[in-house]
């Protein structure tokens, strides 16, 4: 029988402004760019954690409005739920967590970010079902994908 350790679950925010761009950005702890998120902390419920972390990274309130897909990170054991979001209010800021925050184009998504990252904003703008997919923290796991 194998080890078995806890999963931990994490949240994301995809927000699009007006002019269809993502607001992503660079963290400070890998230098990488992906949608605001992370850790939900004890007694906060999905959605005022995407709230809070959207928050805390960028500078931007959001209103969460559905869950559009959930990742896991099959090395790290990690569970992400990634919801699609409207702005609210705020400013550009970044964070201890965040070195740079910024609104990119799908094409700049996909080129800035890893697979693994950049497959949950495109599932994140798109109106397809809620999508379920598993990767290694890089790259999506071959022949796992599903809700298309």
């Amino acid at each position: 029988m194998t080890e078995q350790r806890p999963h931990s679950v994490s949240v994301a925010g995809i927000v699009v402004n007006d002019e269809g761009k993502v607001l992503v950005i660079r963290r400070r702890d890998n230098n990488r760019w992906e949608p605001p998120g992370g850790i939900l902390e004890a007694g906060e419920t999905f959605e005022q954690g995407v709230r809070r972390e959207v928050h805390e990274e960028t500078g931007f309130w959001v209103n969460v409005d559905r869950l559009t897909g959930v990742y896991k990170n099959m090395s790290r054991l990690i569970v992400a739920l990634v919801f699609q979001c409207t702005l609210e209010a705020g400013s550009i800021s970044t964070s201890d967590e965040s070195r740079e925050v910024c609104w990119m184009t799908i094409d700049q998504v996909k080129q800035a970010m890893t697979p693994a990252y950049a497959i949950r904003v495109i599932d994140g703008i798109q109106r397809h079902g809620v999508r379920t997919r598993a990767h290694d923290g890089v790259d999506l796991r071959d022949g796992y994908s599903s809700g298309r």
